[in-house]
């Protein structure tokens, strides 16, 4: 009788042991889990400065977070930059965190840390019970410059006179290489590009100011270098005032008919937009498109200059049209709208050939909105021509031209009342006045003077 309780007793707990082997056996495997946290560092340089701030991202998926440590080693010496202890959500589940992102300083003055050499340590554990209780343990050591010293700039250029609508160059010399330099003219930013001298870190600016801009414009100089650390100079110049006229357009009905068709792609033909509306939307909404897709296509520079020498416009032409003319638009004796003519339009007999103004790369040749075929030559640097309401061009983009290369012939395409081509100068993503491109004193006094005067200080 006992043998046979004995025996039935062993048949309840072996299962038993096997119930309560499988949790126990789940939670060792679940809570001795080898997997290392993970350590994301966003260092864009290896050096850094007083005011950059590190991005530290830390996980672990299957534990969790229990500490992370974050320190920084120079000459023997240990500085903490930031250590955190993260709670437990119980004994079994492991840990309530599993990933955190820090925004870390390294504050040199503050911390007494010297410029030099130095390295970043960061050490980062979890709520796993191997190492006997203590965690699995992720290190990530990095090696690091501290600088805390604003770069210098140095303005070589001397005289910058700049008019309304008009450009000019700068060119100055830093300290050292940075990540970021160039002019500003109030928020809009034009970067100096080096290469053109033997020394790096002499550099040219071309600059502009808008149509708008007159006496009274801020300009200065700004670097950033690799570490975060910015500078400031200011320079002489004297801008001229500039008044641009005034232009009447009167839109008819034989215009409206004949050109508004091409736009159909922009207004679907179902549209019930009346034929004036389909013009004003035209003359705003696809001008602005068109605009925004110019300023795109100008972003990209090659850092050569290409160009050499006044630049040629279209031969035996006659200006119909100038720069920054205040456009009024009437229909049927009504202003209906009014925009601003960012370029200069010239008129020779139908489908003039059309030389290539100076040397450069194409990048662009295509359809633009109200531009109609359009060509745009970069001359290098961020100075870039453009050649609109071409009746055909016979360059493709990247394709080098040679100054006085026919590249097309003009034509009224887009949003063109006749046969011309619509010419313009952008520096970087401003519009300028071509003129002082065509005016080989100008050139001489503004631009060549400059840059034979800085190769000599080089020397």
């Amino acid at each position: 009788m006992r043998t046979k309780e004995k025996k039935s007793k062993r048949r309840l707990i072996i299962p038993f042991c096997i119930i309560l082997a499988i949790p126990v056996a789940w939670i060792l495997i679940t809570r001795l889990e080898g997997g290392k946290p993970s350590i994301k560092l966003d260092l864009l340089s290896q050096t850094t400065g007083a005011s950059q701030e590190l991005s530290i991202s830390v996980a672990d998926v299957k534990s969790g977070l229990r500490r992370v440590w974050i320190g920084l080693l120079q000459n023997g010496m240990e500085t903490v930059l930031l250590e955190k202890d993260f709670p437990a959500k119980g004994l079994i589940v492991g840990g309530s965190k599993y990933e955190e992102t820090f925004k870390v300083k390294i504050d040199p003055d503050k911390r007494g840390i010297k410029d030099g050499k130095a390295i970043l340590r960061i050490v980062v554990c979890d709520f796993s019970w191997r190492q006997w209780f203590k965690g699995n343990r992720t290190y990530l050591e990095k090696n690091i410059i501290i600088d805390t010293k604003s770069p210098e700039i140095d303005i070589i250029s001397r005289f910058h006179n700049i008019s309304q609508g008009g450009a000019c160059l700068v060119i100055y010399k830093l300290s050292e290489q940075c990540s970021r330099s160039g002019v500003y003219v109030e928020e809009n930013f034009f970067p100096g590009h080096s290469g053109h001298f033997q020394d790096k870190n002499i550099l040219m600016a071309f600059f502009a100011l808008n149509y708008k801009q007159g006496p009274g414009t801020k300009i200065f100089v700004k670097a950033i270098d690799h570490a975060g650390n910015t500078s400031k100079a200011g320079f002489n110049y004297y801008i001229k005032r500039k008044v641009f006229k005034k232009d009447v357009i009167n839109i008819s009905d034989k215009f409206l008919n004949w050109k508004m068709p091409e736009f159909d792609i922009y207004t679907p033909q179902d549209s019930e937009l009346t034929i004036k509306n389909k013009f004003l939307k035209v003359n705003r909404a696809i001008r602005k498109d068109s605009y925004n897709k110019l300023i795109k296509l100008v972003e990209k520079t090659d850092k050569v200059l290409y160009w050499d020498g006044v630049f040629l416009r279209l031969p035996k032409s006659a200006n119909k049209a100038g720069f920054a003319d205040n456009r009024v638009y009437k229909y049927k004796n009504k202003i209906i709208d009014r925009q601003i003519h960012l370029g200069i339009d010239l008129a020779s007999i139908a489908h003039s050939p059309i030389p290539a103004a100076n040397k450069g790369k194409v990048v662009f040749a295509g359809s633009i909105g109200i531009y109609g075929k359009t060509v745009i030559i970069d001359h290098g640097f961020g100075l870039q021509s453009m050649y609109a309401h071409l009746s055909s061009y016979n360059v493709e983009e990247k394709q080098m031209v040679s100054k006085g290369e026919i590249i097309g012939r003009t034509g009224i395409t887009g949003l063109a009342g006749g046969d011309h081509l619509h010419y313009s100068i952008l520096v970087h993503n401003t519009f300028v006045n071509p003129i002082e491109w065509w005016d080989k004193a100008w050139i001489k006094n503004n631009i060549s003077s400059k840059i034979n005067k800085a190769k000599e200080i080089e020397n």
